[in-house]
This record gives C-alpha cells, sequence and structure tokens, in this order.
C-alpha cells in the first residue's frame, strides 16, 4: 500500500483514475458523435437514440447520493471496481443488443455506474496524497475529463465510421476491462468509514462551507452547459457553422492547459484561482455578447472558456473535498448530483433562451450566472473557499 505521508506522487495509481474518467466521459458522450449509425442500427429516430444520453445522465443523477450513502462502510478498491465492472457490462450489453428498450436500460445502468464513480474519484485521490499534495493529485485524476471531450468524441466517431458504432462500445468495454486489472495491481486500497464516523446526507449538507460549493457548482456549470449545449446554434448565427468542429477541439485543447495551470497552482491558490475562472469565464461570455459576430472575438473567447473551465472540476472537487473532510465522498455525491442537474438545466434553460429570445440571450444569462457564482465564492472566505489555505 502507499503511504500516505511519502512525498512523490503515485502517477501510476493517479492515472488509472484519469482513465476511469475518460471511459466515464467518453461512454456519457459517444452517442452524441455516432447519431445517426446508432438510429440505423436501433431502427429508431435519432432524437430517440439522443435519449440514450439523458438515461445515462439520469442515472448518475438518481443514484450518486444513495450509492454513496449506501457504501460508505465498503472498502475503496473493491467498491471502485465494482463500478468500473458497470461499465464492462453496459457496454457489452449495448454492444451486442438489437433493441433500443435493452439499448436504454443499459445506458442507465453505466449512468449508475458513473454517478458512484464520481463521488468516489477525487475522495481517493486525496487519501493517496498528504495534505499539501490533494489538489494537485485530484487535477492528475480528472485530466482524463477534458480528454474525452476534447479528443475522445471525435477520435470515436471517426472510428465508428471506420468499424462501425458496435465495435466502439466493444472497444471501451475491453478497455474499462484492462482498467480493472490496472486498478487492482497498481492502486492502493482504503478502508471505508466506520459506523460511528459515518454522517447523514442532512449533516454533510449543514457543513461550514458545503452549500457555497454546491451553489457555486450549480451556477458556474449551468452556464457553462447553456453555451456548450448550443453552441452550434449560436456560431451558424455568427455564420461560423462549418467551424464548430474547429472550436470545439479550440475549447478541448485549452481545457487541457486550464487543467495543468489549475494542478500546478492549486494547492496553494485555491481561492484565487476559482474566482480567476470565474472572472475569465464572464469576461468570455462578455466578448461573446458584445462582439460575437467576428470570428477573431469568437476564438480568443472560446479561448479564455476552456482555459476557465478545464480546471473547474479539479477546483470544485478540491474544495468539497477539503471542507467536508471525512465526509469527502458524501459531499463529492452532492457535487456529482448539482453537476448533473446543472447539465440538464443548460438544455433546459439554454432551449427555453434559444425558442424565446434568440443566441442573443445567452450572454446575459451567462454573466447574471458568473456574477451570482463570483459573489458565493469571495463570501465564502472562511469556509469552502478560504482565503488561507489549510
Amino acid at each position: 500500500m502507499i503511504a500516505v505521508h511519502q512525498q512523490r506522487m503515485p502517477i501510476a495509481s493517479l492515472l488509472a483514475l484519469a482513465t476511469a474518467a475518460f471511459i466515464t466521459i467518453l461512454t456519457e458522450a459517444l452517442p452524441a458523435g455516432l447519431l445517426p449509425q446508432m438510429a440505423q442500427g436501433l431502427a429508431v429516430s435519432e432524437a430517440w437514440v439522443g435519449q440514450t444520453v439523458t438515461a445515462y445522465a439520469m442515472g448518475s443523477l438518481v443514484a450518486a447520493i444513495p450509492l454513496t450513502c449506501a457504501t460508505q462502510g465498503l472498502r475503496r478498491r473493491p467498491l471502485l471496481l465494482m463500478a468500473i465492472a458497470g461499465f464492462v457490462i453496459a457496454n457489452t450489453v449495448t454492444t451486442l443488443s438489437g433493441s433500443y428498450t435493452l439499448t436504454i436500460v443499459a445506458r442507465f445502468l453505466a449512468g449508475v455506474s458513473a454517478g458512484l464513480l464520481w463521488a468516489l474519484l477525487a475522495g481517493y485521490a486525496a487519501r493517496m496524497v498528504p495534505e499539501h499534495q490533494k489538489g494537485r493529485a485530484i487535477a492528475i485524476a480528472m485530466v482524463g475529463t477534458p480528454l474525452a471531450l476534447s479528443l475522445g468524441v471525435p477520435a470515436g466517431t471517426f472510428l465508428g465510421n471506420l468499424v462501425g458504432w458496435r465495435m466502439c462500445f466493444g472497444i471501451m468495454s475491453g478497455l474499462a476491462l484492462l482498467l480493472m486489472v490496472w486498478v487492482r495491481v497498481k492502486v492502493p486500497d482504503f478502508a471505508g468509514q466506520k459506523a460511528g464516523k459515518r454522517l447523514s446526507l442532512g449533516q454533510v449538507f449543514t457543513v461550514a462551507g458545503v452549500r457555497p460549493v454546491l451553489f457555486v457548482v450549480l451556477a458556474f456549470v449551468l452556464a457553462h452547459n447553456i453555451l456548450y449545449t448550443y453552441i452550434a446554434p449560436f456560431l451558424a448565427m455568427v455564420g461560423m457553422a462549418e467551424r464548430t468542429d474547429l472550436v470545439l477541439l479550440v475549447f478541448g485543447v485549452t481545457s487541457l492547459l486550464g487543467i495543468w495551470i489549475i494542478g500546478m497552482l492549486i494547492d496553494r491558490h485555491l481561492r484565487a484561482l476559482t474566482l480567476a475562472s470565474t472572472v475569465l469565464f464572464g469576461l468570455s461570455a462578455l466578448a461573446l455578447g458584445v462582439a460575437g459576430d467576428a470570428p477573431a472575438v469568437v476564438y480568443a473567447a472560446v479561448i479564455a472558456w476552456g482555459l476557465a473551465f478545464g480546471g473547474a472540476a479539479t477546483l470544485f472537487q478540491t474544495a468539497i473535498a477539503r471542507t467536508a473532510g471525512d465526509a469527502a465522498d458524501m459531499a463529492q455525491s452532492m457535487l456529482v448530483t448539482a453537476w448533473n442537474l446543472a447539465i440538464a438545466g443548460g438544455g433546459i434553460v439554454g432551449g427555453a433562451l434559444l425558442d424565446r429570445l434568440g443566441v442573443g440571450a445567452f450572454s446575459p444569462a451567462l454573466l447574471v450566472l458568473l456574477v451570482a457564482t463570483f459573489a458565493a465564492v469571495w463570501g465564502a472566505r472562511h469556509h469552502g473557499f478560504p482565503a488561507v489555505g489549510r
């Protein structure tokens, strides 16, 4: 077992967690790049195939908190292996299924596994290292997320066209199986929480600083998802429809840069980095609202947005892990739920804005959310986003 006082970063173990994050995000997003093929293979419309993403998100939303509550006492590595095994089963069923209903059930199961996995990852990474390295450890464990979004989805789409959509899910299943071996060999095991130390959901929610962090997650990620979900109609309105792929690639690459910067500085500057990310995203939204019809401004705004969002998951997960202490996994499950609510809310709120007011309403809506985010971070100077690192 890796000693927590050891100064050297356990890279192999943390990269196993990063691979788990990569598989989780890619499994969720893959249907978006394979809609026509899956629709044909399952004999349904593309809109119905789109609901496979919804089923996944619903699985995460409903399972994260109850599963984390129910498994507080279990040892961490067997629990992590169980969550990854869920992806092996779900992606294998998706690969072989000829039934739309069975595919939806498999996708819901994958979402359930994801809800548990996300609740585990940050706390797991933090337990592998001393206090002063926790932020960087979480950053390494989270690097799979922007990688999957920036490189994984386009690669999956390309592969789908080459070998078919079923093979894509088959490959994901094989990757998850290999990851189970990697985790068993390289990732240390930790005990679950003792019965006397377990806090209820209500007790964790009332821990000083937890609620401000959850509000920040909800507002910041909602702002992100309004823009990210409807980036195509926004670009179409400013005459850049044919550059959507390039814009998303720029966002993905700068997200990777963002998570690298955050990983280097987070252990000393969590509060300053969260405030700076919020301001940077706000400037991006303002630029898109004021001069979003100029391609150069759009690219500059997307670079700022990518830098701001790349490390956001790491910032929020580190903040809540430090705030909740021994109840970190329970608090992380709340963060997962808030994050998924923000994803769903981005689709709903963004869609309503688009239908009623057009893409011009996106910038003001984002600015309102980001001002609220900034105020919440600023106000949480004692607990949540403390002015002095612990």
